[in-house]
């Protein structure tokens, strides 16, 4: 899984989602040839996935959503459109997903939890709960079991958001990191100056003989094999596989321009067909406790033609079967309009989600809403039951365990029942 994240992500709360690169275990000193590591596993799948985070909290109301017929000052100013799903509507900045929405799934009944943090949407579990159980996020966990049938030069998980929350390996430990634009490698996935071939071969071995040392001393087994991850990281720095799939002059210039400062997203799937198995990247700033319409107007058609673009091009590619895209963030936002100009705060009780492609059944809006936005009125879904039906389209049993850091088996998720209608 590959990270795209962009600047500082702050919220209400006063913290910031940046870069965790130098926090405790997630830094650990970890190399491109500890996350190379990734790559060493019992299973392999040919399917991928990009996960699409809005930070913050958006608004389900004002997207995927709509309440027309609610009063004034709850179904806001935006006004709902037809798709060509016949009794699908959804908002009118999102004109070019209402085109496609046979390629798309709408979610309107999913509940979360309180709380500013990704955990939830990535691992299936909250905060409160991860900062001692320390469950793997999906990226991780497709790292574990992408398995060596891929290239050797191609990493697993890219994170184009950075090292952040959400991101972590949790117990399945550092390895299985993602690899980012700003973190190890990528930084230095080209000879330095003045660097051939040979002086490569002698920097190699040189490494190998103080990792061999490492190994020795080390009593947690971390540098266990490192030589062999540390050859492969090699390969990676001289193939520039991921380079050239991060260099966007490569692509059509037309393409470029449907990207058009979203060009993350055409990142993302550039990473996708280089043959990374989980990209995750992140767009806008989402808590909007006020002015939400005044941000939403500039937020939503730039998502619009982001997303369109990127599941067009799955489809134009043939890659939809196989590549299952998500967006969603950590809850929706209050149904009543606030009276802080125009604003919507933190609202779990219910919130929405698009799903596209993995071979799951398109072309539909999955559960309701109350009159007001305020709850699930049918079909209440749970993000777990999201994550799961996810690892069942990449083909991972969500009941599958992994030991712990005690050595405990513990499965992927607890609350592994399927969304079926997506089946």
């Amino acid at each position: 899984m590959l990270t795209l994240w962009g600047g500082r992500q702050p919220f209400c709360d006063g913290v910031s989602r940046r870069n965790f690169l130098q926090i405790g275990a997630f830094g650990a000193g970890l190399s491109l040839a500890g996350l190379l590591k990734a790559q060493d596993s019992t299973g392999s799948s040919p399917k991928a996935a990009i996960m699409i985070y809005l930070p913050g909290g958006p608004s389900h109301m004002d997207m995927y959503d709509l309440k027309p017929d609610a009063p004034k000052e709850y179904k806001g100013e935006f006004n709902p459109i037809k798709t060509n799903v016949a009794g699908i509507d959804i908002c009118e900045h999102f004109p070019l997903q209402a085109k496609m929405m046979d390629k798309l799934a709408i979610i309107r009944s999913i509940v979360s939890v309180d709380e500013h943090s990704d955990s939830l949407v990535t691992t299936g579990y909250p905060e409160r709960v991860n900062m001692t159980a320390n469950h793997p996020s999906f990226g991780a966990v497709m790292s574990k079991l992408r398995g060596e049938k891929g290239a050797n030069d191609i990493p697993p998980f890219v994170s184009l958001r950075g090292m952040s929350r959400g991101t972590e390996p949790g117990f399945l430990g550092i390895a299985h990191r993602p690899f980012t634009p700003d973190g190890p490698g990528l930084r230095n996935l080209k000879l330095a100056s003045g660097v051939d071939g040979s002086r490569l071969d002698d920097r190699k071995a040189l490494l190998a003989s103080f990792d061999s040392i490492r190994r020795d001393i080390d009593a947690t087994g971390t540098m266990k094999g490192s030589d062999t991850f540390t050859g492969r990281a090699f390969d990676m720095v001289t193939s520039g596989a991921v380079s050239k799939a991060l260099d966007l002059t490569r692509e059509d210039p037309r393409t470029r321009d449907r990207y058009k400062g979203v060009e993350q997203f055409l990142r993302a799937r550039r990473l996708i067909e280089a043959g990374v198995g989980c990209v995750t990247l992140s767009i806008g700033g989402w808590d909007t406790h006020s002015a939400n319409f005044k941000t939403l107007r500039k937020q939503l058609p730039q998502v619009d033609r982001a997303v369109s673009a990127l599941i067009q091009d799955l489809c134009d590619r043939g890659m939809d079967k196989d590549v299952v895209t998500v967006m969603w963030g950590e809850f929706g936002r209050t149904p009543r309009v606030n009276n802080s100009e125009g604003g919507r705060d933190h609202w779990s009780p219910v919130m929405s989600a698009m799903v596209a492609g993995g071979g799951l059944k398109m072309g539909q809006a999955i559960g309701s809403s109350s009159a007001r936005g305020e709850y699930p009125k049918d079909r209440k879904v749970t993000v777990p039951q999201v994550l799961s039906t996810l690892y069942r389209a990449m083909g991972i049993d969500p009941a599958r365990t992994f030991p712990n850091g005690t050595g405990r088996p513990m499965h992927i998720l607890d609350d592994r029942e399927p969304v079926k209608e997506l089946l």
